[in-house]
């Protein structure tokens, strides 16, 4: 089974999120479990909670169907220990509300060296980060998200995300979400079906399918190798369309969340069934 939506707005209270996701056609979400751009926030309350779980049941959304995203200010492998201290902090709070959610898994950016430190002493940091949160929660899997290597940002080769998940002890709470848009910017050739045939036997061999818990499809604004973060709508930027039809017919992509987080959200019930419609003709034959 294809799980695809977006990532929707959790205004008004988490609770709002599945409701949001059932409007556009969606079969699964992401969304943030507090602001995405403060380190703190109020928790969540019991009523919230309640209802987030009763509107997730009566719109048939399953833990394994949503993609909860931790705060972009947290960078797990901070070289500075004050600053490290205070990102372990705010990334074991999206772990518990996780938690309370009785969600199953949560994505982060695995982190920045800043220049400061090798990227194997900021990777070791980033596992030993997730290590410290897993001791401390129960249930939750660790979902490392691929980046497009803007800045000192690690995460942007298959095997920056090896080498972290080498590291964590509990490997059945580790996981990796890999974004379309992320990947061609950091050199990944997603552009025809042999190219993507070629990118994701690598992310087997290097990484594992084992391991693959979500995915984030978005088109891209930058070229292939930019380095630049930049999404785009599907089929309107220089990704194009044959990655999302490869996807989309691979079995190896079933039953994890793939979310849009593509730039117009007026047309994502759009791009949903754009995107069904490729599976459809794979089911199909």
């Amino acid at each position: 089974m294809k799980y695809i939506g977006a990532h929707v707005s959790a205004s008004g209270g988490v609770e709002n999120a599945p409701l949001n996701a059932a409007k556009i056609g969606a079969n699964a979400f992401a969304l943030f479990t507090k602001n995405q751009r403060q380190w703190v926030a109020k928790p969540l309350t019991d009523e919230s909670i309640a209802a987030f779980k009763a509107n997730c049941a009566e719109q048939g959304f399953e833990p394994q169907q949503i993609l909860p995203h931790d705060s972009y200010l947290i960078n797990l492998g901070h070289p500075e220990a004050e600053k490290l201290e205070k990102s372990r902090a705010a990334f074991l709070d999206e772990m518990k509300r996780c938690e309370q959610l009785g969600l199953d898994r949560l994505n982060f950016h695995p982190g920045s060296h800043l220049k400061q430190v090798s990227e194997s002493e900021c990777l070791a940091t980033i596992a030993e980060s997730i290590n410290w949160a897993l001791d401390r929660t129960e249930g939750v899997i660790a979902v490392i998200e691929n980046t497009a290597g803007q800045g000192s940002n690690l995460g942007f080769r298959f095997e920056h995300l090896a080498e972290i998940i080498d590291q964590v002890d509990d490997k059945s709470r580790v996981g990796v979400c890999i974004d379309t848009c992320h990947g061609f910017a950091a050199g990944y050739d997603l552009l025809t079906a042999e190219s993507c045939a070629a990118v994701f036997a690598e992310l087997e061999r290097v990484v594992g399918f084992t391991y693959l818990k979500g995915m984030h499809l978005n088109d891209s604004k930058k070229g292939l190798g930019s380095r630049v973060d930049r999404h785009h709508s599907l089929g309107q930027g220089v990704l194009g369309l044959e990655v999302f039809k490869y996807i989309m017919t691979d079995d190896r992509f079933n039953d994890i969340p793939m979310v849009l987080e593509t730039i117009d959200e007026h047309i994502w019930d759009e791009e949903i069934k754009l995107l069904r419609s490729y599976a459809a003709k794979e089911e199909n034959g």
